[in-house]
Formats: structure tokens, C-alpha cells, sequence
């Protein structure tokens, strides 16, 4: 594997970081549903809804 390859697979496996340099919290999917298909995100008294398609991918809608 060149090593462009391998740089980039240790970004994905790392959390990032901001513009200022300040860590991204990771939060894994799996944490968020706990056995649930979909949940409630409450933000700014807006509610947001994120689901987990059978596809196994994320769907935000407001």
C-alpha cells in the first residue's frame, strides 16, 4: 500500500480536528440508536429526526 494510502486511512480512523485545532468529539452510531432504528435531536427547539435506513446508512430530516 503507498504510503498516501496509509496517511489517509489513519485520518479516517482518527478523530479530527476543527479549524482552530480543537478535537472532534466521535460518537459511534451504534451508541446514538442503542437497538433503535431512529431518534429525536432537539436543537434549538427545532426538532430533527436521524434514522438508520435498512441500507445502513443516516437520513437527517428537520
Amino acid at each position: 500500500m503507498s504510503q498516501l494510502n496509509d496517511n489517509s486511512m489513519e485520518r479516517r480512523n482518527k478523530p479530527g480536528t476543527t479549524a482552530n485545532g480543537t478535537p472532534i468529539t466521535r460518537i459511534k452510531s451504534t451508541d446514538l440508536f442503542r437497538q433503535m432504528r431512529e431518534l429525536e435531536i432537539d436543537h434549538g427547539g427545532r426538532i430533527y429526526k436521524l434514522r438508520l435506513t435498512q441500507l445502513n446508512k443516516l437520513i437527517l430530516t428537520a
